[in-house]
């Protein structure tokens, strides 16, 4: 193949995941400063309903961003497995046909939720008095689904390469962009939530113009015109194949913890505030075992392409140790320090608040290895060409959160809503890794046929 990459077919299992995961998951936790940079500097400079209002809509453009960010994910796995085999065309046809899907299904999601801007707003059951906001920061927050797309498009393909480093580094830029345009617009010019909004707006299309420039430029021979590279019907098929069953994968996440949402906004600001505050921490948090997990897959992926079954089986063993100890870790540390990162988000006098936060926190926080269990079988599924197992652990493990939240709220209060996350990840958990000690032989033995339609 022509086409230069880092193939993760060849040396260390586990040296060559983790040099590989590194940058993807401090470019994940830079993209989360986008967030936390809005959530820090709202909560500071314009308070608690500003707050709650920003992390309710933060819910919703998380689930839009999920759409995204799960057809890239899914087109990145058969970019993954055309690299293994040295495919080059297909690669090429993958690529177009990627491209189209993913940059039409931006333009219909761009058109619908501004057409739909006010029902969103009332399904989400939004207090009288957020409405305005809601409405102001949202008009705006839209605007950025464009830059989503062309970060997430080309992030998959760097990392389906084996370029990882390259998304980090545009990341890291944008990132420090949305803090310093953060404090600008909020803090100087008085924009309200909308100056956080739009912060984060230009700073996600700096991130996804300039990724953009830089793939058409590094791997020129993607984007050659060639009279051999057409728009195929079967490449599109291919494509949606994997990136819809990964896209409803993310979307059914989402769409339960929007779910959740609209039953946190039902017992009022306090709870919603803590809520957009500790969920920010909680998400920060796992974030490195959710990387872990997409590094994993792109690494099952090239080698399930190349038809390397030794490594997929020590990749596996390798992998488990590596997130399971890192969750124990990170549950360490957010348990003693749950206090004061609420505190970094909350003015000292809102107590209610931060003790409503802390409790989510420690409550969640104590069970970050059994969601880096569900993140590896998701990535390993995904990768093997089973992005429908993916699919059904994903609802199992969203679908118990959600009902059992609805369950319990009414007679323990909102602690039931938090205790629902962690037993969904327990029944996910054993479903999975039940699935895979039944059939495991036969969905590691990568034959090299490339992905299954």
């Amino acid at each position: 193949m022509n086409l230069q990459g880092r193939a993760l077919t060849q040396g260390p299992v586990t040296r060559t995941m983790l040099l590989f995961a590194v940058p993807m998951i401090l470019g994940d936790l830079l993209q989360q400063c986008y967030n936390i940079a809005d959530t820090l500097i709202v909560g500071r400079f314009l308070g608690a309903n500003a707050l709650a209002a920003v992390g309710s809509a933060f819910s919703l453009m998380t689930f839009l961003t999920s759409v995204i960010l799960g057809l890239a994910m899914g087109s990145g796995t058969v970019f993954s497995i055309r690299f293994g085999q040295k495919d080059e065309q297909a690669l090429k046809e993958g690529v177009l046909a990627s491209f189209v899907l993913l940059g039409a299904v931006t333009v219909v999601l761009n058109l619908l939720v501004f057409a739909g801007l006010d029902w969103i707003i009332l399904a989400l059951r939004t207090p009288a008095e957020l409405v305005t906001m809601m409405r102001d920061y949202l008009r705006v927050i839209f605007a950025g689904l464009v830059g989503i797309f062309l970060y997430n498009f080309f992030a998959a393909l760097l990392r389906s390469l084996g370029n990882s480093t390259v998304p980090l580094a545009f990341l890291a830029v944008s990132a420090g962009l949305n803090i310093l345009l953060d404090l600008w617009f909020v803090a100087g010019l008085g924009h309200g939530v909308a100056g956080a909004a739009e912060a984060t707006v230009i700073s996600q299309y700096v991130s996804g113009i300039g990724i953009a420039a830089y793939t058409w430029r590094r791997f020129p021979a993607l984007f050659r015109r060639d009279p051999a590279v057409r728009l195929r019907a079967a490449r599109l098929r291919e494509i949606t194949s994997f990136s819809a069953l990964t896209c409803l994968q993310q979307s059914i996440m989402n769409l339960g913890i929007l779910a959740v949402q609209g039953l946190v906004n039902s017992f009022g600001t306090t709870i919603m505030a803590a809520f957009a505050a500790a969920v920010k921490i909680d998400a920060f948090a796992y974030l490195p075992v959710q990387d872990f997990g997409n590094a994993f897959s792109i690494f099952i992926s090239q080698n399930y392409g190349a038809g390397r079954s030794d490594r997929i089986r020590r990749g596996i063993r390798s992998a488990v140790l590596c997130s399971v100890g890192f969750g124990c870790v990170l549950s360490a540390a957010v348990w003693l320090l749950a206090a004061p990162l609420m505190g970094l988000f909350i003015d000292a006098g809102e107590t209610a608040v931060i003790a409503e936060g802390v409790r989510y926190l420690r409550i969640e926080g104590a069970f970050y290895a059994l969601i880096g269990v569900l993140f590896l079988l998701y990535g390993l599924y995904r990768a093997l060409g089973r992005p429908g197992m993916s699919v059904v652990l994903t609802v199992v493990s969203l679908g118990l959160r959600v009902a059992l939240a609805y369950t319990l709220a009414p007679t323990v209060g909102v602690v039931g809503i938090w205790w629902a996350v962690p037993i969904g990840w327990v029944i996910a958990d054993a479903l999975g890794v039940g699935y895979y000690l039944a059939r495991g032989k036969r969905l590691g033995r990568g034959e090299g046929n490339g992905a299954e339609p």
